[in-house]
């Protein structure tokens, strides 16, 4: 998955796989769904995203990590702060179990 923010034009863009897209619909005024051949969403577009989203500059990922048998698990954050073309990140772990 990839997400790229452009200031220049205010639209967000997230992109699922690299899978050719085959049609674009407006879902919402100003929310443009992509997909593939077969129908599945492959990427978004959000313009004006400045006005939609708090900062679109700056983004909070979270991967849940399946509890195993042995393993307590956890629950991985990464928040990068990306500015100018500058990126610092912090990742912390959580383990629901402590």
């Amino acid at each position: 998955m990839k997400v790229k923010y452009d200031p220049e034009v205010d639209v967000l863009r997230i992109v699922l796989n690299n899978t050719p897209i085959e049609e674009s619909d407006e879902s919402k005024p100003g929310v443009i769904l992509d997909y593939d051949k077969t129908g599945n969403v492959v990427g978004m577009e959000i313009f004006d995203a400045s006005r939609r989203i708090d900062n679109p500059q700056t983004m909070e990922y979270a991967i849940a990590m399946p509890l195993n048998a042995g393993s307590a698990g956890a629950l991985v954050r990464e928040k990068p702060t990306v500015k100018y073309g500058r990126v610092n990140s912090c990742i912390r772990k959580h383990n629901p179990r402590s």
